[in-house]
């Protein structure tokens, strides 16, 4: 349970949901975890109760599509051994009907965000002699299309693609970079969604295994990766979708 002692994780989005998860995943097996997110209140108050259970967290407020900010973050850590690049969003919407300022803003959040942050957490890692490991929170939807989710499906595979060459790249640095590929997953952001009993019951209609995911079943499969277990991995999507995208 304390395969992370000493390593210093940093988890972006943290501060709710899948983000929070993952970084009360890696608190749990020993990890310094560094959470990051806009909302300074409710991060504080994540991290405060990691520190509750007998993790370590520190809460750094933190705008992620604000490159300087994500710089300066990075530069005042003493080393970085794991990022798990989560923060993002959707705003589901019929493709006709889709604004400029929708797809700027989910471009910006969802792929110039993570590549300005996957880069500055490199070059912390390349600082020492670890090397180091990076997660990308992509979705099932950077593996097939959907109705009414365009733009996201297109940074989702956008961030598949930016897991393979960043992998390739950085692997003379001893950097793995991987991604997990969640199905539904109740969270903060779905929640609204599965309220409406139609879009519920056709969602569970289309995974095998007949059930929507947990944060703690992501969580696993994130902290898995970014283990020694997985030290042979990168490039690699690790699909957590209960068959969704099997068939």
């Amino acid at each position: 349970m304390g395969e992370f002692d000493g390593k210093v994780v940093v988890v972006t989005g943290a501060s709710r949901g899948l983000g929070l998860g993952c970084a009360e995943a890696f608190a749990a097996r020993g990890a310094e975890v560094v959470m990051v997110s806009r909302g300074e209140g409710e991060l504080e108050a994540a991290a405060a109760r990691i520190r509750g259970s007998g993790g370590k967290a520190l809460a750094r407020p933190c705008d992620v599509t604000d490159p300087a900010a994500v710089a300066a973050l990075f530069d005042a850590l003493p080393r970085c051994d794991v990022l798990v690049n989560n923060a993002g969003g959707n705003r589901p919407m019929p493709f006709l009907d889709v604004p400029l300022e929708t797809l700027d803003h989910l471009l910006d959040l969802n792929v110039r965000s993570m590549f300005v942050t996957a880069q500055a957490a490199a070059r912390a890692m390349v600082r020492g002699d670890d090397g180091g490991a990076i997660v990308h929170m992509s979705s099932q939807m950077g593996h097939v299309g959907a109705p009414n989710r365009t733009v996201y499906c297109m940074t989702k595979w956008a961030i598949e693609g930016l897991t393979k060459a960043m992998a390739v790249e950085l692997a003379p640095r001893r950097i793995r970079v991987n991604a997990v590929a969640p199905t539904y997953i109740e969270t903060p952001m779905t929640k609204p969604f599965f309220e409406n009993a139609a879009f519920r019951e056709d969602t569970l209609r289309r995974i095998p295994l007949g059930r929507i995911g947990s944060i703690d079943e992501v969580a696993a499969a994130v902290v898995f990766l970014a283990s020694p277990a997985a030290g042979l991995i990168t490039g690699s999507s690790l699909l957590i979708d209960g068959g969704y995208t099997a068939q």
